[in-house]
């Protein structure tokens, strides 16, 4: 019984190295990440820190919140 044991294991050892080398595997480690396209200007026209700046300087209440939410939703 130890014997087909060690030799299952044996086995699955073989099995798992000639498994995970592979010498046609070619290391791109060269590759560098692509840049990221530029953030595009708000849809009214304004660049994006004026944007920004409005939506900070808005106050929070209901009325606001739910034309924020209008202008999101798309129109049918």
């Amino acid at each position: 019984m130890k014997k087909m044991l060690m030799l299952g294991l044996v086995a699955g050892a073989m099995l798992s190295v000639s498994a995970c080398s592979n010498p046609d595997y070619e290391s791109k480690g060269d590759m560098k990440p692509a840049a990221l396209p530029p953030v595009p200007a708000a849809a009214t026209g304004k660049d994006s820190a004026t944007v920004a700046a409005e939506q900070a300087a808005q106050e929070i209440n209901a009325v606001n919140a739910t034309t924020t939410i209008k202008k999101m939703q798309p129109v049918m």
